[in-house]
């Protein structure tokens, strides 16, 4: 029988560590689609799921249950995939890697297996995306990815990010604004 998230939480407090391996197995693999999303790097979203279980175990008492351990977990993830955007924007700032060509690199993005044309026109499109992604701030970089890729409702995404509904609502559209205005000249050249 399948136990609670509320249920290995209870147990995790009372002392049973191995309760929360239940809750690791069970959020891990959305935790690093979420870090995944959010960086552009498969060792960074790694790296990341690690921070966040560490940190949410180190923190499990705070957890009062107003939101779902998902939710709250999820907030975590955000937060410690920021906090390596910030840093990593700092280092860039001192640095923008380039390629042999003395071009900026940019994200790299999940490939798929679509048809050759459908390939053709996704590998244009991830071009595209990523340095829009990255144009936007961490705020909407995180409101964006968490309902669009993730499919969380407005009220969601705003107990994730510690932002009422209203500022969660406004961050999902601006970055929506931002990126069509980024990406239109290219799709509307890519249907002629």
């Amino acid at each position: 029988m399948e136990q609670s998230d509320a249920t290995a939480v209870a147990q995790v407090r009372a002392g049973n560590p191995d309760a929360y391996r239940v809750l690791v197995e069970r959020h891990s693999h959305s935790v690093f689609r979420l870090a995944f999303r959010m960086t552009g790097n498969e060792q960074d979203a790694e790296d990341l799921v690690q921070e966040t279980f560490l940190r949410a175990y180190r923190q499990i008492g705070k957890f009062d249950g107003r939101a779902s351990f998902s939710t709250w977990l999820y907030r975590i993830a955000a937060n410690c995939s920021l906090d390596l955007i910030r840093a990593r924007k700092r280092r860039q700032e001192h640095q923008t890697p380039v390629n042999e060509d003395g071009e900026e690199v940019g994200a790299a993005l999940p490939a798929a297996d679509p048809t050759p044309d459908r390939l053709a026109f996704s590998g244009e499109l991830k071009q595209l995306l990523a340095p829009a992604l990255q144009g936007l701030s961490p705020m909407e970089r995180t409101a964006f990815v968490l309902r669009h890729y993730e499919g969380m409702c407005i009220e969601e995404i705003g107990r994730a990010l510690g932002v009422n509904a209203g500022a969660a609502k406004h961050s999902v559209f601006r970055a929506v604004q931002k990126l069509r205005r980024t990406l239109e000249p290219a799709l509307s050249s890519a249907r002629s």
